[in-house]
């Protein structure tokens, strides 16, 4: 760990879609760097005293991609930190590019029915699914997924987390994301 601090700055931006599992690993790999980890929407959430929905049904989409490009642009000038970021966070803008100019981009890879089986266990609020049955949201995934990939695929890593079901499978993937990643 020390040894990761005393090299130049460093930021690990984590990106994929909702329910990849992008806090987990991020959470996971920051505590065993022994760095700072910060999850975008939760940011946006403390900086703005709202919740991404209430921004959501009070700006639009657009008016919350606006805000959270503009907190993307203040957590990428932290140093050695780690950053999970929403999952349309790279599709807006030029957040992609910037995310890879300012650190080391890592694309959480899954497969839309990996996804659905993530998000129907995990407990927050995603306004995009709001109000669809199971069926609209795994077609509103994979369609959504149809036009993420290419931003995705821009990171400067990619792991899949098809597997990442428990937490010793959860502990594999960190070890791999820091193969990956050269730490």
């Amino acid at each position: 760990m020390a040894e990761y601090q005393q090299r130049t700055a460093r930021r690990i931006i984590i990106i994929g879609y909702m329910g990849a599992g992008k806090t987990t690993v991020g959470k996971a790999l920051a505590k065993e760097l022994g760095i700072p980890f910060y999850d975008l929407d939760w940011y946006i959430e403390s900086r703005m005293r709202k919740t991404v929905k209430q921004i959501f049904d009070e700006k639009g989409e657009e008016g919350f991609r606006r805000i959270e490009r503009n907190m993307l642009h203040e957590v990428a000038e932290f140093e050695n930190v780690v950053v999970s970021c929403g999952g349309g966070t790279p599709c807006f803008f030029d957040n992609m590019d910037y995310m890879n100019e300012k650190g080391d981009t890592l694309y959480l890879k899954a497969t839309p029915e990996v996804l659905y089986g993530h998000l129907k266990m995990g407990k927050s609020v995603r306004p995009l699914l709001l109000n669809k049955t199971p069926e609209e949201v795994k077609t509103f995934i994979a369609e959504q997924m149809k036009h993420r990939e290419p931003y995705y695929m821009k990171a400067k890593h990619v792991l899949d987390v098809n597997l990442m079901d428990d937490y010793k499978k959860i502990k594999i993937s960190v070890e791999e994301a820091r193969k990956l990643l050269n730490l």
